[in-house]
């Protein structure tokens, strides 16, 4: 009987072998479990990544279409870009200015206006790049700030700077010359026009497909020019005895009890003032 009870306390517990095996099968399940979490963790950190960039890739299109297609006839615009090679994607650096371009903002809320804008592709030590938009109180384009005989060179400094991008792996301009419908070039100089395109080569990293986005720039009169012309306009309109002109003859009016007075109804031309009178006097004396 001690021997049968024995063997029954015996036959309810675990072998070594089968906790061993236990453990190691709740331990793959457990492992399989963490890596499927993690790789959906991952994903979806992705899939964030990728909506943020696309987001702020959108944003800055937007600002950037919003920017070229308000610009007034009288804004200039000047691209200078710091080539590495033949390739478009290897500049170093480049500014874009953009003068005549007034925009208000609330900055650290004080309301502020700018005069002109400038687009920066800054170089770091890494080799990546951060792109600035730097606001200007007035004009910093050397050729257009003349005080009286001496000109004043653009050295003013950005009362205001926003960094839009970061770690940037290329990001480099091009314009398109509306008369000459030439090939792009990376330059833009001409004072007083415009280019009729901008084309945007963007890439986040190296290894990512550079993205191309062209802005259009609307053809619209020069503001200045046109009041130019209407002032000479109306100089020319002006002449011919209108009014305005120097040589015209200049019409006074009558002086009361000078020259030929007005009759009363029923009366007949003016005569001069007693003439009749003095007439018949001296015919009668004679």
């Amino acid at each position: 009987m001690n021997a049968s009870s024995h063997h029954r306390v015996r036959g309810r517990g675990f072998t070594l072998l089968e906790l061993v095996l236990a453990i190691g099968l709740l331990a793959m399940l457990v492992g399989m479990i963490f890596s499927v979490a993690s790789q959906n963790i991952a994903l979806g950190r992705a899939v964030v990544d990728k909506q943020n960039e696309d987001s702020v890739d959108t944003a800055l299109f937007e600002l950037l279409d919003n920017l070229f297609t308000s610009l007034p006839g009288n804004a200039r615009l000047e691209l200078l870009a710091e080539s590495g090679g033949s390739d478009l994607l290897s500049n170093i650096s480049s500014d874009l200015t953009i003068q005549n371009v007034p925009l208000s903002f609330n900055w650290g809320g004080m309301e502020m206006i700018a005069r002109s804008v400038q687009l920066s592709t800054v170089r770091r030590r890494d080799g990546l790049y951060d792109i600035v938009l730097r606001y200007y109180e007035g004009e910093i384009l050397e050729e257009t700030q003349e005080l009286g005989d001496e000109v004043v060179l653009g050295d003013q400094e950005p009362f205001a700077e926003v960094v839009l991008l970061e770690d940037v792996a290329v990001f480099a301009w091009q314009v398109l010359d509306g008369r000459t419908m030439d090939e792009w070039q990376a330059d833009w100089e001409i004072v007083g026009r415009l280019p009729l395109q901008l084309e945007l080569t963007y890439m986040r990293d190296q290894f990512a497909d550079p993205v191309r986005q062209v802005f259009w720039i609307t053809p619209k009169q020069n503001p200045e020019v046109l009041m130019r012309q209407l002032v000479q306009q109306g100089g020319q309109g002006g002449q011919g005895g209108q009014v305005g002109d120097p040589d015209a003859p200049v019409l006074e009016p009558p002086v009361p009890g000078e020259g030929p007075q007005p009759g009363r109804p029923g009366e007949g031309p003016p005569q001069p003032s007693g003439g009749g009178t003095r007439g018949g006097q001296r015919g009668g004396g004679r």
